[in-house]
């Protein structure tokens, strides 16, 4: 998760650390917990850029492109 949030152009600037919160290895289930740092509010910034669809679809981007 660090590699790919810090290396993305949309994000890279504001991402700070990823860590695991918890891991079940009964459901392969992770949960963690993503730090950005966000500068001062600025219009459409948080319901844009920190919006979870598209922090999770920068993900999902990375996950296809490694196929």
């Amino acid at each position: 998760l660090t590699e790919v949030y810090s290396s993305s152009p949309a994000l890279g600037r504001y991402f700070r650390s990823a860590q695991v919160v918890s891991f079940s290895n009964e459901s392969s289930t992770v949960i963690y917990q993503l730090v950005f740092s966000v500068p001062p509010s600025t219009e459409g910034f948080m319901e844009n850029i920190m919006n979870p669809d598209f922090i999770r679809n920068i993900l999902r981007q990375s996950i296809y492109d490694e196929d």
